[in-house]
């Protein structure tokens, strides 16, 4: 089957299922192994930022109980004017 340069039918532009081809239509041997695998290699740098973001140290378990036991003594008074101005003032700094 011929493709011929002047078809606009391919968004990708020379590129035919993620993988150029050359003139002749035929991919080239790195990228027809790249194209069939399944699976990502990933350095070691990778690897170690991957096990280091187990999600374990995004929340702080006692920080989160002294504001509850704050809550509940009455110490900890939430003002919810000020909460909505704080969202307002965020939103007209996102659509500056």
């Amino acid at each position: 089957m011929k493709i011929s340069s002047t078809s606009s039918n391919n968004p990708l532009g020379g590129v035919a299922g993620g993988v150029r081809t050359d003139s002749g239509g035929n991919a080239h041997p790195a990228q027809q192994a790249a194209a069939g695998k399944s699976s990502v290699d990933l350095s070691a740098a990778a690897r170690h930022l991957a096990a280091s973001q187990d999600g374990s140290g995004d929340i702080q378990a006692q920080k989160v109980q002294q504001i509850r036991d704050a809550l509940a003594s009455g110490e900890l008074q939430i003002d919810p004017g000020r909460i909505a101005d704080g969202l307002l003032a965020s939103v007209r700094d996102l659509l500056k």
